[in-house]
């Protein structure tokens, strides 16, 4: 998945936080959770609306921006 299928930023909802395309959850609750050292499973409990395969992906989208820009 590509960041644009995993992400929406539109200032009309949440005044364009960006959230899990297809929610209202920011993409920084997924980020507060994991510096919480709170597991990815109690994330998803917390915000049903946010599928596992959506943050699994938003994590490796997030890692493989990371390795391409650190290899420039």
């Amino acid at each position: 998945m590509t960041a644009k299928e995993l992400i929406n930023i539109d200032p009309e909802l949440m005044g364009g936080t960006p959230v899990f395309r297809g929610t209202r959850v920011p993409v920084q609750s997924l980020m507060d959770h994991l510096e919480g050292n709170i597991p990815i499973e109690e994330f998803l409990d917390d915000f049903p609306s946010v599928s596992k395969e959506q943050a699994v992906a938003l994590l490796e989208t997030a890692l493989a921006s990371i390795i391409k820009e650190a290899a420039l």
